[in-house]
Formats: C-alpha cells, sequence, structure tokens
C-alpha cells in the first residue's frame, strides 16, 4: 500500500509498507543516527555501537518487522525513515486501558535531517491509526539530555503523559517519556 505522498523541502516523500527486505535499509538508517548521537557527544540514547553490530538490536527489529505493521518514508525514492506501528507499547510499559495503536523504531537516516520524512510518517501514523477505528495513538522516546525527542514528538500534536525509567547496565538508567495524541 502506498499513500501519503508530500512535498517538505524540495523532495517528495512518499511514504509505503516496510518488507522484511527493507531490514538492513532500516539497520543502516539506525547506524546513521547512533554515529550522529555518538560525533554530538550523545550516547546514552543508542549507546556507541552500529545497531547493524548489535544482535539484540537486530533482533528487535526483525521482531517488529514480523509482529508490526512497519513503514518506510522515501525521499525522492531514497528510504530516508522508518516507524513501526502495533496495539501496544514495548513490555517495560503498561498498555492503555483502552485500544491504541503504539509508534515503534521512529529513525531516520541523518541525511535526510529536515526534509519532514519523520513528521510525514507520524502523519501517517495518526491516519492509519484512525483507519483502524482507534483513537489513541502513543509513543515513547528517549527523555534525557535537553529533552529535544520529546519535544519533536509535541511539534509534531502528542502530549507528554508519564515518564518512565529503565534500568540498564552498571548504575546507568535510560529516561523516557510517554506521549500520546488522541485522534
Amino acid at each position: 500500500m502506498d499513500s501519503m505522498d508530500s512535498m517538505a523541502g524540495s523532495g517528495k516523500i512518499r511514504i509505503r509498507d516496510g518488507r522484511a527486505d527493507d531490514i538492513p535499509v532500516v539497520l543502516g538508517m539506525f547506524d546513521s543516527a547512533v554515529e550522529w548521537l555518538v560525533s554530538q557527544g550523545r550516547t546514552r540514547q543508542w549507546g556507541t555501537t552500529p545497531w547493524s553490530a548489535n544482535p539484540r538490536a537486530v533482533e528487535m527489529i526483525d521482531r517488529y518487522f514480523a509482529e508490526g505493521s512497519p513503514y518506510i518514508a522515501e525521499y525522492d525514492g531514497v528510504p530516508a525513515a522508518t516507524l513501526t506501528l502495533t496495539d501496544a507499547p514495548g513490555s517495560y510499559l503498561a498498555p492503555a486501558a483502552e485500544p491504541e495503536r503504539y509508534i515503534h523504531i521512529l529513525a531516520s537516516d541523518r541525511r535526510f535531517k529536515g526534509t519532514g520524512t519523520g513528521a510525514a510518517l507520524l502523519a501517517h501514523a495518526a491516519a492509519e491509526t484512525c483507519r483502524a477505528g482507534v483513537s489513541l495513538l502513543r509513543v515513547d522516546c528517549y527523555a534525557g539530555d535537553d529533552r529535544k525527542l520529546v519535544a519533536f514528538y509535541e511539534n509534531n500534536g502528542f502530549v507528554p503523559t508519564e515518564a518512565f525509567t529503565v534500568a540498564v547496565a552498571g548504575d546507568d538508567s535510560w529516561p523516557g517519556q510517554v506521549l500520546a495524541r488522541r485522534l
């Protein structure tokens, strides 16, 4: 299914269903994001190891592609960003008390930063949620450092609901934020 052709910047954005053969491209998007975060000294969000070299990350992407509805945003025909929709959050969070759609693994290749592909994917997720007759769309994200990621979701119609913390190796923890959008 292809949908949501729009213009952003000087290129054309097209959202399409993700396929299993997109997984290496999606891992490349995450590798690009990790490299960019590391270059800024921001290693707490996704660490320093490329996702394509991290067996846990590869397994997670494989699982979301198999169990969810993955989407790819193409910019001028080139895969630029991705997200997956499911019916529930990850196991580290409680599901909502009502039907919901949940956004997982939103990422973009940093070469396409500022082109609108992430916002187009969020708009597509909202449209798919409405088509399913569901009125609640949620997402969670890293909420540490400068909270720019939280602000990105707020700028796209989401409202922060609950903060959470995930314990990671050692004494470190990963601060997260759940955000919701009513449709």
